[in-house]
């Protein structure tokens, strides 16, 4: 019976680590329509801004100035629009740079929270066929092997004093 449970608890966290090459390469299809929509919108933002003499840290700089509420507001959307951009590229190239095991840690030391968010909502699993899902699949099971024989080492300990008792 414990053989079983260990079988499917190795099973069931291989399964779950092996989406997690799949899952990464999601979120980089989506990491590049966001880098391109942010990238419209500076460049729409950069166009403005040199039509009047400014470059896009001084047009926000003067948003953020303004007496106006919803103008301020703007610069401050502008500003994280902005550096999120520059967090997105800096990843991209992280993840393009690395290899097929190494973009999983450049994904889990990084990621854009809302666009992980968006994957996770859309994702859609995949048998794992690459060297980097199946090896997903290994380390996962090999983490819940020794997660169960952990529990069942300490579930031991304090059952053996119930049983000399009785």
């Amino acid at each position: 019976m414990v053989r079983i449970l260990m079988f499917i608890v190795m099973l069931t966290s291989g399964t779950a680590t092996s989406q997690l090459p799949e899952f990464s390469q999601q979120y980089r299809q989506r990491m590049g329509g966001a880098i391109d929509a942010l990238e419209e919108i500076l460049a729409d933002f950069r166009r403005d801004a040199a039509a009047y003499g400014m470059s896009v840290t001084e047009a926000i700089a003067r948003q953020k100035a303004s007496d106006d509420p919803f103008i301020q507001a703007r610069g401050d959307s502008m500003a994280v629009a902005d550096t999120r951009l520059g967090r997105l590229k800096q990843q991209q190239e992280e993840l393009e740079t690395a290899g097929p095991l190494e973009r999983l840690f450049v994904f889990a030391h990084g990621f854009d929270r809302q666009l992980a968010q968006a994957t996770a909502e859309d994702y859609e699993p995949a048998i794992p066929v690459t060297i980097a899902g199946l090896a997903s699949a290994g380390a996962g099971a090999l983490a819940g092997l020794i997660l169960f024989s952990g529990l069942l080492g300490f579930l031991r300990l304090f059952l053996r004093p119930l049983r000399a008792k009785t």
